[in-house]
């Protein structure tokens, strides 16, 4: 029954929305570690963007450290764990240098990125990595190839600006969290250029940055609010935020968790959109629609472009480790 002192409200919930295959394995890669291995665990950088995981792993024994160098020399023999977004070759001849055992928790598709970059190189061709610019990925993936072997684009006015300094032929490779006009806008304008240039033998954008944005269209337009649930510092939420108002949602913000909602300035609203980026457990998208619950008579309608099956496999090490109910609801976002 409409509770009819307060203001009906459709809640438009994205389909997908929240951990992708990546973040997923990434997350239980170091649950894992820490149920065999006992904690500490260290991980190198957050493991993935987002401080209520990273909060959660480190209440169960994760420490996480910017450099290998902060790892306590009476604790070399602990495991360390590389990020979900994946680091320059560097990093793990450094951990074999120090003699620690490290677990790679890279995404198989920035993997993936890291392969076709090197493919170019091996080829002969000097690579285009369109991305931004200090993105943990960018310079997991500029750190595949020699110095000055990749060149960073970041939008098309560079793309257009672009001088190469050799007459080596040109490939590419993209983030693969970019917004997909964004990134469709600035690799027309390298073609228009440079109508050799090669292309990646298999999509770089990974298939749920494209689902996400592909929800986030089916539910924006006629939204009074979209809200993407997402860290500041997460690149494939921050594009969601873009999405939904290029989409026709008259205002999109990010937020963490219901407790940033300005309620306030959420003002007299009818219909909101909700989403969340790939590294954001459910448990905050329940949150925030609680919250909305309490202050509107709430229908949830589902908008649902896809249905996501991709499971990535964690590392040989591992699979031998049982996990608990409660392990599983944490490492799929549900507690």
């Amino acid at each position: 029954m409409l509770d009819h002192t307060r203001k009906p409200l459709t809640v438009r919930l994205c389909g997908p929305r929240g951990f992708c295959a990546g973040v997923d394995r990434a997350i239980q890669i170091v649950v894992l570690a820490l149920k065999k291995h006992g904690a500490p665990v260290y991980v190198r950088h957050e493991i993935v963007h987002n401080r209520y995981v990273v909060e959660g792993l480190q209440a169960k024994g994760a420490v996480f450290i910017e450099e290998l160098g902060e790892i306590p020399h009476e604790h070399r023999d602990r495991p360390v764990v590389f990020s979900a977004h994946g680091v320059p070759k560097s990093v793990p001849a450094d951990a074999e240098a120090r003699n620690l055992f490290y677990l790679d928790a890279t995404c198989p598709l920035v993997s993936k990125v890291h392969k076709q970059a090197m493919r170019h190189h091996r080829l002969g061709r000097h690579v285009l990595l369109v991305g931004h610019a200090g993105h943990p990925e960018v310079i997991g993936t500029m750190g595949q190839l020699p110095e000055g072997a990749v060149t960073l684009v970041e939008t098309e006015e560079q793309a257009r600006s672009f001088e190469p300094t050799s007459d080596a032929p040109l490939g590419f490779v993209t983030q693969t969290t970019l917004s997909v006009e964004d990134t469709a806008g600035i690799l027309r304008a390298l073609a228009e250029r440079f109508p050799g240039i090669q292309a990646p033998a298999a999509e770089s954008i990974c298939y749920a940055t494209t689902n996400r944005q592909d929800a986030v269209k089916a539910a924006a337009a006629g939204a009074d609010l979209f809200l993407v649930v997402g860290a500041p510092n997460s690149s494939n939420s921050r594009r969601l935020v873009e999405v939904a108002e290029r989409a026709g949602a008259k205002r999109s913000l990010l937020v963490q968790r219901a407790a940033e909602i300005d309620w306030d300035d959420v003002g007299d609203i009818g219909v909101l959109g909700l989403s969340a980026g790939a590294s954001a457990p459910e448990i905050i998208v329940d949150e925030i629609i609680a919250a909305f619950g309490e202050r509107f008579d709430v229908t949830v309608e589902l908008a649902e472009t896809a249905i996501e099956t991709e499971d990535f496999p964690v590392m040989r090490a591992l699979r031998d480790v049982e996990l608990t109910a409660a392990d599983m609801a944490f490492v799929n976002g549900n507690a």
